[in-house]
């Protein structure tokens, strides 16, 4: 029998089939061992074939592995097919979404333990007396039964060993499994569907289109009809794909899909370790959990008979991945589903403009969920003008207003959320005598201070460097922090309010699996008066305490040169507004702004996302912007400068004949160095172009992966999420 294998080398020289002798018992879609180029390496088996048109005798033999089942399924394998030609990236880089790291380099494997038994009645063991830790083993085992046998030689050493040579004892090994969040437990409530709800359950399982967009203002009970829909699937043997935009929501929506389903969640995300990763990837792929909860990458679950796929939060940013193959979760999602003959559901309150286009014309199904829960008010929103604040001589990160709300919120034992999407204490440092900006070595941007470690880091690659205690440039010592991050943000509370219980949450304080988990319980426990955090605090939580959420600079992404930076603002000011208010009491809303009359930032306080829709879509309309074309960028990176160039030559010149001989399928083409110039000493180059016809695409996708080199990587980015 012959295999026709992929080895796990993501380079274009490997990037084919290899045939190798195989046994007889080898499954389509396993795990092996193949010798490769005087190595041994990890590959997968594609398909299977009774010869070759390579000689028999020049064939090396696979090695198997000890998995039970193959590690990748037929779905997953014609979905890797499927996504290889689409990106145009090598096999083994596809086949490696499917599979935990570790597992793949062979680093990590289930967890085993050996327990020991009687095999027969103590009585009957002809045991002598001075055998005395084999008569104590014997003694627990008959009192205890079934035991650990790390325990047993701890308490009686050699006495097992001893026990089972003279076939008393049987010594079994069973597989542990890592549970990664032990501590996460759910709150068992029978909840009782609205009349909103049941309706929209019931078009869900009747419409007959794939695609159904749940269009629910904050706190109208999407979760309860994503929870209703997986409890339809289990009931029919069926499993469930549940995907959230952030880490930090994830535990939260696992302790709810605990108390309903118990162990039958497993949850997917980079935070696990090793292990926990390989164990709740193993329970999914044998079947013994059927409901896979995370971020993007839990599209990629080893499930089959797939019943719902769920994307919580849909217009969010981080379902896009920017590594090759920069996938987007929907795309994927969407192949799935129709593979499984399952509906997509896509939630949100505030959809993506390209989304709610195709839902408004008939391509998704629309579903909208227009009153909260037992039709609880939205919060009532203030509009702080900033510019009046200074002319009033105050230059603090708090207006008027936001502090009387704060006080009024402390003062009746209720709980505040601050938002300000920049965490860091500023977000540069800079001399006032000369002009100099602290910026990082490797990237070309600015170094944020971070007052807690007395150090400037850069947010691009990490770097750390010691605080200045003069300009480096002229030697100067009046140096200024430009720009307000969160932990300038508590520092400031703290000497507002010194009695307030004030937590932060950001990427700074959320290392670990539990991170996110142990604010969160913390701040919904009332072991805190006042959260104070990034983006990661806008979405899904429900904290009933919750009266008050000041938005403290919501402009800050109102101007980025960037299309959708309109669409982007009110979509973090509905998500965040929406954490106030969800329970018996009326919450509100401060904003804060220099530009109170922006129309963006009026329909995002009038809750009018219609009222947005339709003026956003009439100037895209007019601008021919997406969803009317695409936005391709060509990013050609690489240390060696040079080297970045002449790769960049060889794919705009490709890519220039393109457009030269189909001048109509595009609205703009262009190359440029990219706004950021370097990113981890790696220069950037950009071929940017809008197209009014996608039928380019594939050639696009063939001339970048012709112009790829040992030394410069060139990918192409499909309506990035990040375009510096």
């Amino acid at each position: 029998m012959i295999a026709e294998v992929i080895v796990d080398i993501a380079a274009s020289e490997t990037d084919r089939i290899f045939d190798y002798l195989c046994d007889e018992n080898t499954v389509v879609g396993s795990r092996v061992r193949a010798p490769f180029g005087g190595k041994i390496v990890t590959g997968f088996v594609m398909r299977l074939k009774e010869t070759s048109a390579y000689p028999i005798e020049k064939l090396k033999k696979i090695l198997p592995t000890s998995d039970e089942l193959p590690a990748l399924n037929k779905e997953c394998l014609s979905l890797a097919e499927k996504l290889t030609a689409r990106y145009r990236v090598p096999k083994a880089l596809t086949l490696r979404l499917f599979l935990p790291t570790e597992m793949r380099t062979g680093k990590v494997r289930e967890l085993t333990r050996n327990y020991a038994e009687l095999a027969v009645d103590i009585a009957e063991m002809k045991l002598s007396k001075t055998a005395k830790n084999q008569l104590g083993a014997a003694e627990y085992l008959s009192q205890n039964g079934k035991s650990d046998c790390a325990q047993l030689n701890s308490l009686f050493p050699g006495g097992v060993s001893g026990l089972a040579k003279k076939g008393y004892v049987k010594i079994t090994k069973e597989q542990i499994l890592r549970d990664p969040y032990k501590s996460v437990e759910g709150e068992k409530i029978k909840r009782v569907l609205t009349e909103d709800q049941e309706r929209a359950v019931h078009t869900i399982r009747t419409d007959s289109r794939t695609v159904q967009l749940l269009h629910g203002v904050t706190g109208s009970g999407k979760t309860e009809i994503y929870l209703t829909l997986i409890a339809e699937c289990l009931q029919k043997g069926q499993s469930s794909i549940f995907l959230v935009p952030e880490i930090s929501l994830t535990p939260q929506m696992l302790s709810q899909l605990r108390a309903r389903f118990g162990k039958n969640a497993a949850i997917l995300h980079s935070g696990l370790s090793a292990g926990e990763r390989f164990d709740e990837w193993w329970r999914l792929r044998t079947g013994e959990a059927k409901i896979a909860i995370g971020a993007r990458s839990a599209i990629f679950a080893p499930m089959e008979n797939i019943g719902v796929i769920i994307i919580d939060e849909e217009h969010d940013s981080s379902y896009s991945s920017e590594s090759a193959p920069r996938y987007n979760t929907f795309d994927v999602a969407l192949l799935r589903a129709k593979k499984n003959g399952c509906k997509l559901v896509l939630g949100s309150a505030t959809p993506s403009v390209d989304t709610y286009k195709k839902a408004n014309d008939g391509e998704f199904s629309l579903i909208r969920l227009e009153k909260r829960i037992n039709r609880r008010p939205l919060p009532e929103v203030i509009i702080a003008d900033m510019r009046r604040e200074v002319r009033r001589g105050n230059n603090s990160s708090f207006s008027t207003p936001l502090k009387e709300e704060i006080e009024k919120c402390l003062s009746t034992d209720k709980q505040a959320i601050l938002f300000l999407n920049r965490r860091g204490y500023s977000q540069t440092v800079i001399c006032k005598e000369c002009g100099y900006v602290a910026k990082c070595e490797h990237c070309d941007v600015s170094l944020t201070y971070h007052k807690d470690e007395d150090a400037l880091k850069c947010h691009y690659c990490g770097m750390r460097y010691s605080m200045l205690s003069s300009c480096p440039d002229c030697g100067g010592k009046k140096l200024s922090y430009a720009g307000t991050g969160t932990q300038r943000i508590v520092a400031e509370l703290q000497k507002l309010y010194p009695t307030a219980r004030i937590l932060r949450m950001d990427n700074d304080t959320t290392s670990g699996k539990e991170g996110h988990y142990k604010i969160l319980k913390t701040f919904a426990e009332k072991k805190a008066d006042i959260l104070v955090g990034t983006q990661m605090i806008a979405k899904g939580h429900d904290f009933p305490s919750v009266t008050l959420v000041g938005i403290l600079d919501a402009d800050m992404s109102l101007h980025f040169s960037d299309y959708r930076s309109g669409e982007r603002t009110f979509q973090l000011i509905t998500q965040v507004a929406g954490r106030s208010g969800r329970a018996e009491e009326k919450g509100k809303v401060v904003l804060q702004t220099f530009d109170p009359e922006n129309e963006v930032l009026r329909f995002a306080t009038a809750y009018d996302y219609a009222g947005f829709y339709n003026n956003e879509i009439s100037l895209r309309a007019a601008m021919m912007f997406p969803p009317f074309s695409k936005i391709v960028r060509v990013l050609v990176t690489g240390e060696d400068d040079k080297k970045t160039l002449e790769a960049l030559k060889d794919v705009y010149f490709a890519l220039e004949k393109l457009y030269t001989d189909n001048p109509e399928k595009f609205l703009f083409f262009n190359k440029m160095r990219s706004p950021i110039k370097r990113i981890q000493n790696k220069h950037r180059y950009q071929v940017l172009m809008r197209l009014c016809d996608t039928g380019v695409l594939p050639e696009i996708y063939d001339a970048c992966a012709q112009a790829r080199t040992k030394d410069v990587l060139v990918s192409v980015e499909e309506n990035p999420v990040n375009l510096s």
